[in-house]
């Protein structure tokens, strides 16, 4: 009952797992995977962004979040930042959840800072072997 892999990583490992590429995107968003019997619930921490800044994509097997803030503040009159820590940007993370899952059957919600998103498990189809002849000598 897991979901079929076409690479040796684990389910949910990033697109470029931990590495340079991503380093970012996992500061950004911390991330916490449960398994379940049914289902996978991923749960993402996206604090000071909004529901209309956060998009779901799923395209070839890999379900990508992407989620951006935007805090523009370039008024003189409320003064000049000397620190300015808090993110303003957007950030995306990628992970493998099956070719054969759908967007329709992939629950998400988003509350106090929280995005959680749950998969369902499904069973790797396997292909019968088509029709094949022996030779005889």
């Amino acid at each position: 009952m897991m979901i079929p892999r076409k690479h040796d990583f684990d389910l949910f490992d990033d697109v470029f797992g931990d590495s340079f590429f991503n380093e970012g995107a996992s500061r950004l968003m911390k991330t916490d995977i449960k398994e379940k019997k049914n289902e996978y619930i991923i749960d993402i921490d996206l604090p000071g962004y909004d529901k209309e800044g956060i998009k779901l994509e799923i395209q070839d097997g890999y379900l990508t979040v992407h989620a951006s803030v935007n805090k523009e503040e370039n008024d003189e009159e409320k003064g000049r930042f000397v620190r300015k820590e808090r993110y303003s940007g957007a950030c995306s993370r990628s992970f493998y959840v099956g070719e054969n899952i759908t967007e329709d059957e992939i629950k998400a919600k988003f509350k106090n800072g929280t995005l959680t998103i749950v998969v369902p498990k499904k069973e790797d189809k396997k292909e019968l072997p088509s029709k094949k002849y022996i030779e005889i000598e």
